[in-house]
């Protein structure tokens, strides 16, 4: 099994400026372990950490994949997942805003803005 690097201060504190950013407001932002599969292919799941928040009634999950690798998704209910339609980023700040902005223009949509 591929062993994932812990969470690093840095990467949580990009996290954090980005979401206080966007919502102009303190965020609980949790550090939690899921598996997943890394990749299609893989028959047994990996232990990844992620980084999970709530806001609106909306949820977000970035997954640390790798050094240097991540992966995001938001939804509302476990039947409605939503990504940002790249598998996996190599900047964490990246994947970050693309998470948020693909849940910005999701929102937009619902609403009929766009």
């Amino acid at each position: 099994m591929q062993e994932v690097p812990d969470i690093s201060e840095n990467e949580t504190w990009v996290i954090r400026t980005t979401l206080q950013e966007r919502y102009k407001e303190p965020i609980e932002l949790q550090i939690a372990d899921a598996e997943i599969r890394l990749r299609p292919s893989d028959r047994d799941v990996t232990s990844c950490p992620v980084w999970y928040w709530e806001k609106d009634g909306c949820h977000f999950v970035m997954f640390k994949t790798g050094t240097r690798k991540y992966r995001s998704q938001f939804f509302y209910r476990p039947y409605q997942q939503y990504g940002t339609g790249v598998h996996e980023y190599t900047d964490i700040a990246e994947c970050v805003v693309s998470l948020l902005q693909a849940q910005a223009d999701h929102e937009a949509k619902e609403r009929g803005d766009i």
